[in-house]
This record gives structure tokens, C-alpha cells and sequence, in this order.
């Protein structure tokens, strides 16, 4: 982009005026420039497949069209472009009411976007489609428009979001175009990535438009290639550093070179090499949780300071994610939350990101049993008001999708731990939680699993009446219970969750008057966010039905011991007794005191919480304040920060506190360093409308001609230079300019016989042959081929007297050789002299072909004319410069050139200027005058 363009942009106008390119939002003001290049593979799917390669996504068809005979060649038209949609889904095949995401052209100016979505609008309604169910996105929101490259941009974007099975987002928009109001068409923007489920009767399915000036209007229609998510999906935004050592010297040592500022890239190769490197058995660990953006040298620094401040600390960690550990780690148990830490989006980053979490989801949705999907609910389409996403939380919280979805979350961050080498030495979970840990500990399978979740919460939803609610209270259990007792309160505390909290259940009216009564005494109260009073008598009713539900399933002995929720011990083995304790813990109050201290006494110092929140963490703290434990959760912040940033904060403590953790395989190990190694010296980056190359004039060399008296002995090659020079100072202005001209004809010449030669594949054979017959001719040296620039003459003498040659040039040092030679194939090809590497080969890496190949040797061989020639044959296995280089010096004479003996004759042919005559230089001994 350069003045120019903006010029033109501004002139239409179509530049954002807020700097901005606000694709489909309501106060769009423009597009922004960008530059790109976007770079695709087209093949055939059969042979795609045939051939083993990687396929992104299948192309089923495209559409195009021409409204150039509009008013404007920036007025967009929705007839034009509606043309291309039809013909795009016609040559396809395919209903637009199977597509889920369309990239649109989306410039950001507010009326081609309002026109762009009035178009495709119309199109998909023509399906017969209602509501709205696919998502509308613009790259350009991103990047800006870059022009040419703008459609290729927009493919790529769509072919990876079909690869990765996630939605991509479109930024900047705070409310839709008009045209896009909620539910009047059938698109919604995408304003954050979610996880892409697929459809029960068709594959996904993504549309990319492109829409040129002048009405070039392009529609293509893409289709996923398999309907499973195979490849983790990382955003190289997330760091572990783990260092391992003797002691706390050798950790303040290896966290000496962290200290000193990094590019990101090269944070993340140092990080992946300390990783490798790490001992999860050494005496004293640390690790660093880096995030890019953040000062990660501020943080090592900071990382040794607290090693000397909490020097004899068996373990320590600070907020910022720095985490030290020694010694053994203990036993690990895991817990898993249970209704009322939902809320919408959870477990979304996850699995966008891993294959194993993506997994659970789906898992759940075959087996949601509420008409939509599940994840439709947990991953609803975006809300633009406070109302709206209190709506949408509300639809979480009913009973018969909060209990589904809080296992498919479970589930997903647990998989997401284990494909690193966690493993778990106890399970336990908090009401529903329990189903959970059950299933993690081999009790039932996954399937089971989502089975059950859906019944439980189907059970305990029961008939739509009101079926009351909870109310959290800080305070002990003897003092809620006295309250509870004094105030007359109709509840019962049915969650025993933490020295001061316990939680009452009753009916939705009475938890009113207790949060009333109890607030009146000085007591802290929170109302929860569920939809029934669990644990309580009000879901007795469910007890039968899942009773018998439970009956009807394997229950295995497990490998993992889970705690109780009624009991606070270990589930017992036995299956029917294992089945009666679950169906009962509907009605029990949740013990989780007496859970967590149960675990701790059994060995269990570090708790991880797997799930959505990390209000189970909070408790653990509360319940073993002031003993030996580490406690982390999968979800810290609760949604607020990136899913893969709070892993990788759970994975460094890990590592730390010396549990089995592959840190090894973060950020997809060293395969996924690819980009952030250093580029070849070649990579230049370069844009065609603005890069140049200096011009070059090529003109015959000057060489002095020599004028040969008959009489007299011939002049020393010096003569010939002062006599050119005195006739060229004497020539008129007239004569210099039809020099130039004559010039550039024997370069125009000289060019048609180098393409010749070329077309012969090698002009060095010819140059030998040549070479050969001027030998028999006399024993004449082969002349040189560019022309001599003539001397003014207005006679020609023929003779034949012997002539002095100049004095041979010293020979080239071998070191010369390499320095031309990279000056030629610079001067040949455009390179950069300093761009260009000796090893790098010839075709593969500088484009050079045997055409050029030839062109450059022959230029070597006249401003080396000392070095050997490279003969044909030799030209396939010299593959780059360094070898041509070595090959040249190797066989450099270093003996002077000899002189011609014989001389040259001079002979003027008739030009049509008169005055001045063209010389054609002829072997004397061979060619009579």
C-alpha cells in the first residue's frame, strides 16, 4: 500500500474514518488496507486422497457473475450477487440450509454490507429454512482488505474452520447491521470462536464470497473433509518454562539467561527446549506460566526473588504463575463440580483447542435427549443485551441441561489433563459431580455417563411446578442450624460444604424469608443459581426412577477409589450397594467436609478441580487451612481469561510439585516451533505494487580498436586507447548520439544471440566449437563477442604486421571467485547480493533454471576468463553456487594469457549515415577483404 492507493480508497471514499474495519456492525465507517498473500493447493479430491495429502476442505462448487454494467464500479448489486449465490449452490448441489458459516466479502463500509447481507439473506431464505442458524464473518474485520488477496484470504479462513471444527469469530462489531437483526434473518455475526458441531444429517458446511470492483462477483461453497476433529488447534500464545535442579543455586542459575528480554519467538523455542529438558524427579522444580504480551523476563526475575525469600519452603507459588516445588509430591485427587458452577461458554476454549475435549462434547450431544442440541445451549448464538444473556444463562440453569452440560465440561477439561500424563490417585465429586468422578474412576463408561446426566436432570426438573431453590450461607454449621431452628425456617442444610458455609434447601418461598431473616442477623447469604431445592425432600420423587435406571447398568470395581457424598467414604465395590448409595444421595445432604479431609487423610496433598469454576477450590482451602496441600483448577478464572491460559498455569504447579506431567507435547512440541525458527536469508518480504528493481542499462564493454599502419611497426595497445580517446573528444554531439544508438543495437543483438544459444540448451558448447574453428584458421585466438566501439575512420588498411599484446591480467585468487560470482547471478536474476546464500541451491531455492543457469555461466566465463569452463555435462550436478564456486577455483589457470599472434583485419561496412562506418572485425587469414 502506498500513497497512491490510499488516495484512490480516500476518493471514493471507502476508508474507515475511525481507523477500523467494522465488518457488519451498525456504525461501520469504512475498510482499512492490508497486504497479503494467500497461497492454496487446488487437486482433485480422488487424487488427493490417492496421494495421501493433507485436504483442508473440499470444494463443492462455485458461482460467479458480472453486473459491470451497473451505474459505478464501486456500487455494489445485490442482483449481481445474488446471481452468483444461485449459480455457486446450484453447480454445488448443495441447500443453503445445511451451510453454517458464511465468510462474507464484508468491506465494512455500511452500504455494501447491507447489501452483501441483504443478498445472501434472500438466498438462503429461498430454502425454506426459518430462524437463523449460521454464522456471518469477515476476515477483514481482522486483517483489513487486502485487495487481490482479499478472496484467497477468506478461503483459507473458512478451510481452516472446517478443518479445526470452530466457528472463527469477526471482531469490532457492538451491534449487528440493521439488515442483521436479531432472528430476521439467517445469520448471526460470530463476535468469539466456538466449538463447530456438526449436524445429525449433513456434513459441515461453510459459503466464501468475493466480490470485486466492477461487479466481479465470485461465490464458492466448502465442505469438512471427515466429521471428526483429529488435530489440536493451538493459538502459540501460551508458554511453560520448567526447570528442575540440585538445589535452589542451580534453579537461580538456569533462571538467569529468562531474565533478559526475548522476542516471543524466541521465548517459545528457549521454553520448549527447558521443557524437554526437565526433571519431574529432580530435587527442587520450578515453572513459569507465560502468556504473550506479558514481561516474562519481569517474571523470572520476580521467580528469583521468591526463590531467596522462601528459601526452606517445601512448596510456594504466586498469582502470577511462578510455582516451586520439592521433595515427593503425595497422592493427587481429583474433584468435579457440581449444578450451580455453570455458565455459558464453559469448557468452549478447551475444546476448540483438543480433539479429546471436542470428543466429549459431541458425546454429549448424540446423547442429549432435549430436542436441540446441547451445545447449542452451552455455545448459544451471541446475545447483544444484558437481557439476552440473562435469558441465556437461565436456559443453562434448568435442571435437565445444567446437570448434561456440567458433565460434558468435566469431562472435557479431565481428557484435556490427561492427554498430558495427569493421573488421578482419588476421585470425588459434589452432587452431580459424583456421576463424574464415578465414570473417571472405571465405574461405568461415557456413554453411561451422559445417560445418566440426562436422566438426573430430567428427574429432578419433574413437571415444571416450582420445585424451590438454595441459599448459601457463610456461616458454621451450628450457627445455620440455631437460625434455621430459632427463626422457625421449613429448610434443611444439604450441603455441609466448608467450616463457614453450609447451604440450605427448601421451598423457593422459604429460602426468600431465610435470606430475609438471616441477612437481619448479621449473616452473609447467597442465593444459588439452580432450578430446585437438591438434597432436600422436595426430589425424593426422582429417587425410584433413577433407582430403577441404575439397576439396568454395568457397575465395574473401578481403579480409582471415589468418595461418597452421603457417606464421605470410599464407594463401596459392591454393586448393588454402590447403585443403592447414588440413587439416595438425590435426597442426602452433600458432606463434602468430611470428603476433602477424608482424601487428605488418606495421602491426597494435591486437589485438582476439573470442570466448570473453581468453587470447589475455595472450599479445599477453607477445609484444610493450615495444612500440608496445593490445590489448582482446570477453569481458575471462571471463563474470564483464555481456557489454554488456565491449563497451562494447572500443568506448570503440576510439574512443579513433581506429579507425571508430558510438558513435552505443549504447543504441539517442537513441530510446532516451525514458525517461530529463523527464516532463510533469502525471505525477503516483498509486495508487487510497491518493489522495483533499479533499472540496469547493458552495453556492449568499450575496447579500443586498433588502427594498423603499413608502414610502421605497430603501436603498443596503449597508442590505441589514446588514439580512441582523441577521436572521441573530437567527435560532434552528432556522431556521440548515433554511437549510443549503435550501442544498443549491438546489445539488442548481442541478447538475440544469447537467446539463441540458450535455445541450444548450452552456449558454451557452442563457444568450444567456435573455439575450435578459429584454430584452424591460422591459429587465431577466438575474438571477444562484443563489438568494439568504433574509432572514427574514414579509410581502412589492411596488413599484416605483428602486433604487441597487452600485458595479461595477474590471475584470480581462488577467494575472487565466489565474489563474481555472486555478482553475476545478483545482477541475473534481481536478488539481492546479500540475500543470497552459497548453499543454496539453484532451482529450488533461487528459482534459476538451465536457461538462466547458462545465461549466468556465461557471463562468469567473461569476467573470469582465467577459470575453467563448465562443460554441459557438469551442469546437472552442480547444484549450488558454493560448488560452482569451488569448481572454478579448482582448475584456475595461473599462468598468463597469451596474446594472438596474427592480427585482425579491419573492415568498414556501409551503414546508410555515411559518415561514420560500422566495423565488422573478420579473421585476416581467413576472409579476403
Amino acid at each position: 500500500n502506498d500513497i497512491f492507493m490510499y488516495t484512490c480508497f480516500t476518493k471514493t471514499p471507502a476508508l474507515s474514518a475511525s481507523g477500523h474495519a467494522k465488518s457488519f456492525d451498525a456504525k461501520a465507517d469504512g475498510t482499512t488496507l492490508g497486504e497479503g498473500v494467500g497461497v492454496m493447493v487446488l487437486k482433485r479430491l480422488d487424487d488427493a486422497q490417492k496421494d495421501g495429502d493433507t485436504i483442508h476442505a473440499i470444494i463443492r462448487g462455485v458461482g460467479s457473475s458480472s453486473d459491470g454494467r451497473g451505474k459505478s464500479i464501486y456500487a455494489p448489486s445485490a442482483e449481481g450477487q445474488t446471481r452468483a449465490l444461485r449459480e455457486a449452490y446450484r453447480v454445488s448441489g448443495v441447500n443453503p440450509a445445511t451451510v453454517e458459516l458464511v465468510e462474507a466479502h464484508g468491506t465494512g463500509t455500511a452500504v455494501g454490507d447491507g447489501i452483501e447481507a441483504a443478498a445472501i439473506a434472500g438466498v438462503y431464505r429461498e430454502s425454506g429454512r426459518e430462524g437463523t442458524w449460521c454464522a456471518l464473518g469477515s476476515v477483514k474485520s481482522m486483517i483489513g482488505h487486502t485487495k487481490a488477496a482479499a478472496g484467497a484470504a477468506s478461503m483459507v479462513k473458512a478451510a481452516m474452520a472446517l478443518r479445526h471444527k470452530v466457528l472463527p469469530p469477526t471482531l469490532k462489531v457492538t451491534e449487528p447491521h440493521p439488515v442483521l437483526s436479531a432472528g430476521q434473518t439467517p445469520f448471526y455475526v460470530s463476535m468469539e470462536k466456538r466449538p463447530w458441531m456438526s449436524a445429525a444429517d449433513h456434513p459441515r458446511r461453510a459459503a466464501v464470497s468475493a466480490l470485486g470492483f466492477g461487479g466481479t462477483n465470485f461465490h464458492a461453497v466448502l465442505e469438512e473433509r471427515g466429521p471428526a476433529k483429529t488435530e489440536t488447534d493451538w493459538d502459540a500464545e501460551h508458554e511453560i518454562v520448567a526447570l528442575s535442579g540440585r538445589d535452589a543455586a542451580e534453579l537461580s542459575a538456569r533462571l538467569a539467561p529468562w531474565a533478559q528480554p526475548k522476542a516471543w519467538e524466541q521465548v517459545r523455542l528457549d521454553a520448549q527446549a527447558a521443557r524437554s529438558a526437565f526433571d519431574v524427579h529432580g530435587a527442587v522444580r520450578l515453572a513459569l506460566a507465560l502468556e504473550k504480551g506479558a514481561d516474562a523476563a519481569a517474571l523470572a526475575r520476580k521467580a528469583d526473588e521468591l526463590l531467596a525469600a522462601n528459601a526452606g519452603k517445601p512448596s510456594w507459588s504466586s498469582p502470577d504463575g511462578i510455582y516451586f516445588g520439592s521433595g515427593a509430591p503425595g497422592k493427587l485427587g481429583v474433584l468435579f463440580p457440581g449444578q450451580g458452577a455453570q455458565y455459558v461458554g464453559m469448557a468452549r476454549d478447551l475444546a476448540c483447542a483438543f480433539p479429546e475435549s471436542f470428543s466429549a462434547l459431541a458425546e454429549a450431544d448424540a446423547a442429549f435427549e432435549g430436542g436441540a442440541r446441547l451445545t447449542d445451549v452451552m455455545f448459544p448464538q451471541p446475545a447483544w443485551t444484558a437481557e439476552g444473556k440473562d435469558a441465556q444463562e437461565k436456559s443453562l440453569r434448568s435442571t435437565d441441561v445444567a446437570q448434561p452440560a456440567l458433565g460434558a465440561a468435566a469431562l472435557a477439561a479431565w481428557r484435556a489433563l490427561a492427554r498430558f500424563g495427569v493421573k488421578a490417585d482419588a476421585a470425588a465429586g459434589h452432587s452431580y459431580g459424583e456421576l463424574v468422578a464415578l465414570h473417571v474412576a472405571g465405574r461405568f463408561d461415557a456413554a453411561t455417563l451422559h445417560a445418566l446426566s440426562g436422566l438426573r436432570g430430567r428427574l429432578m426438573k419433574g413437571d415444571g411446578s416450582d420445585k424451590g431453590s438454595m441459599l448459601a450461607v457463610a456461616a458454621s454449621l451450628s450457627v445455620v442450624s440455631d437460625a434455621v431452628r430459632e427463626e422457625g425456617l421449613d429448610l434443611v442444610v444439604a450441603n455441609r460444604n466448608a467450616p463457614e458455609q453450609n447451604v440450605l434447601s427448601g421451598a423457593s418461598a422459604e429460602i426468600e424469608r431465610a435470606a430475609e431473616r438471616l441477612s437481619a442477623r448479621g449473616l452473609k447469604c447467597v442465593r444459588l443459581p439452580v432450578a430446585a431445592a437438591f438434597h432436600s425432600a422436595l426430589v425424593e420423587p426422582a429417587l425410584a426412577p433413577f433407582g430403577a435406571a441404575l439397576e439396568k447398568i454395568a457397575f465395574s470395581a473401578g481403579a480409582l477409589p471415589v468418595y461418597a457424598n452421603t457417606t464421605g467414604d470410599v464407594y463401596p465395590e459392591d454393586a448393588d450397594y454402590a447403585r443403592r448409595l447414588l440413587a439416595r444421595q438425590l435426597s442426602m445432604p452433600v458432606e463434602f467436609v468430611k470428603i476433602v479431609e477424608r482424601l487428605h487423610a488418606d495421602g491426597v496433598r494435591t486437589f485438582v478441580e476439573a470442570g466448570a469454576g473453581a468453587r470447589l477450590s475455595g472450599l479445599v482451602g477453607q477445609i484444610l487451612k493450615g495444612k500440608d496441600f496445593a490445590v489448582v483448577a482446570t477453569d481458575a478464572s471462571n471463563g474470564k481469561k483464555n481456557g489454554i491460559a488456565d491449563l497451562a498455569r494447572v500443568l506448570a504447579q503440576l510439574a512443579a510439585l513433581g506429579h507425571g506431567v508430558n510438558l513435552s507435547s505443549w504447543q504441539g512440541g517442537e513441530a510446532g516451533l516451525a514458525d517461530c525458527r529463523p527464516k532463510p536469508k533469502l525471505s525477503v518480504p516483498l509486495t508487487g505494487a510497491t518493489y522495483r528493481s533499479t533499472p540496469r542499462k547493458t552495453f556492449p564493454k568499450r575496447a579500443s580498436a586498433v588502427r594498423v599502419e603499413p608502414s610502421a611497426p605497430a603501436a603498443p595497445a596503449g597508442a590505441a586507447h589514446l588514439l580512441l580517446g582523441q577521436a572521441l573528444a573530437a567527435a560532434q554531439a552528432s556522431i556521440d548520439a548515433l554511437t549510443k544508438l549503435q550501442e544498443q543495437t549491438a546489445a539488442l543483438h548481442l541478447q538475440f544471440l544469447q537467446g539463441q544459444d540458450c535455445a541450444q540448451r548450452s552456449v558454451q558448447a557452442l563457444v568450444e566449437q567456435q573455439q575450435a574453428l578459429y584454430a584452424g584458421l591460422s591459429g587465431a585466438a577466438p575474438l571477444p563477442l562484443a563489438t568494439p566501439l568504433p574509432a572514427p575512420t574514414t579509410s581502412v588498411v589492411v596488413a599484416r604486421p605483428h602486433i604487441v599484446a597487452p600485458a595479461a591480467a595477474a590471475p584470480r585468487s581462488d577467494a575472487g571467485v565466489l565474489p563474481a560470482l555472486l555478482a553475476v547471478v545478483a545482477e541475473k536474476t534481481g536478488y539481492p547480493a546479500e540475500t543470497i546464500n552459497p548453499d543454496m541451491d539453484l532451482e529450488g531455492d533461487l528459482g534459476i533454471d538451465s536457461i538462466k543457469r547458462v545465461e549466468i555461466l556465461s557471463a562468469v566465463a567473461e569476467r573470469l576468463p582465467n577459470a575453467p569452463k563448465v562443460k554441459p555435462e557438469h551442469l546437472g550436478t552442480l547444484r549450488t553456487l558454493q560448488q560452482i564456486a569451488a569448481y572454478l577455483a579448482a582448475g584456475a589457470k595461473t599462468e598468463p594469457m597469451s596474446a594472438p599472434t596474427p592480427a585482425a583485419a579491419v573492415r568498414p561496412i556501409a551503414n546508410g549515415f555515411g559518415q561514420n562506418p560500422v566495423h565488422l572485425l573478420v579473421l585476416a587469414g581467413g576472409v579476403k577483404p
